[in-house]
């Protein structure tokens, strides 16, 4: 049965409005929540990037349901090592309730320090070891480690949950899935992309959890909500790597210059107040395998959206 959550935007919100909206979201009958994990929002008209590991502190005293970031970059920006105490803590703050999506990252977060933005196979690289690291770190062993990108020494974590914290990879791309079956305890993703989902079973995720992110803008007007996902969220329809290489969010800012409202209107986004249309969107991540699937409200009528998903969207898909 597939499991439905609400995904907590951070670019979009401040830690206090996060907080709220997972309590709106337990309200409404979702079943879990993602959380994103930005330094940078993706374009400045969004507003905002809260410490991540803050905010999920606070979730655990807001509500019960289960957390999940989604996804971090435990490669560059932070060391693994001090991921691996952030996940720790957060697992047990949480009763057990949290799971880690890691991924490879984008410059907009990751070039903060200065340091080389890797191509994208020696990002998956660092992430297979990052992984390696954080794992053996959660079990409270003494680490002593020296590999080709990180090195630890002597680091035992003394606060560690009493299960493993199951770690999902993010893959947007048929090798990038690969590798998340082969490290990952489960599988992330943006949209119902069948064929990703197959390639990520096929190469060692059988039986492991697959999760699909999709967005929607509830408003009582079609337009509205088209000009609100227009002058929001328009990086969406960047193609390719762009949203991996761009490395502020004035470079997304002139990117998106080329995305039109059309381009929204065209999307499968659910736009608007139509209860089956918002069905459609969410069924459609069921149908293509996924087991988890996370939608997330573009705009300010938070209210709207989850009365709407309470009364009439969830209603349909339990």
């Amino acid at each position: 049965m597939t499991t439905y959550g609400y995904f907590l935007s951070s670019e979009d919100h401040g830690p206090r409005a996060l907080v709220e909206q997972a309590r709106m979201a337990e309200h409404a009958g979702f079943e879990a929540l993602w959380i994103s994990d930005h330094y940078h929002p993706w374009l400045d008209v969004q507003g905002h990037s809260p410490f991540v590991w803050t905010t999920i502190g606070a979730l655990a005293e807001a509500t019960r349901l289960p957390v999940e970031t989604a996804v971090t970059c435990p490669t560059v920006r932070i060391h693994p090592a001090v991921i691996a105490q952030a996940v720790a803590t957060s697992a047990v703050i949480l009763e057990g309730r949290f799971r880690f999506g890691v991924g490879s990252g984008e410059a907009l977060n990751e070039h903060i320090l200065g340091t080389h933005w890797p191509r994208a196979a020696v990002r998956q690289e660092m992430l297979e070891e990052a992984v390696g690291v954080i794992r053996r770190l959660l079990t409270g062993e003494r680490v002593n480690h020296r590999g080709r990108h990180y090195t630890v020494e002597n680091a035992r974590l003394y606060t560690v949950p009493d299960e493993p914290v199951p770690i999902d990879v993010s893959a947007y791309a048929p090798a990038a899935a690969e590798v998340a079956a082969v490290i990952g305890d489960g599988f992330i993703t943006v949209g119902p992309d069948a064929e990703l989902l197959r390639r990520f079973r096929e190469a060692g995720g059988n039986g492991k959890p697959a999760a699909c992110g999709i967005k929607a803008c509830y408003d009582q007007d079609r337009d509205r909500a088209t000009a609100m996902v227009h002058g929001r969220w328009p990086n969406m329809f960047l193609p390719g790597e762009l949203a991996a290489v761009l490395p502020e969010p004035a470079h997304f800012r002139q990117a998106t210059k080329l995305v039109t409202e059309q381009h929204v209107r065209d999307s499968p986004l659910p736009l608007g107040d139509d209860p089956e249309a918002h069905v459609r969107s969410l069924k459609a991540c069921a149908d293509a395998g996924y087991d988890r699937v996370y939608v997330n409200q573009i705009g300010d009528d938070m209210e709207g959206f989850f009365d709407l998903y309470r009364t009439k969207v969830l209603p349909q898909l339990s």
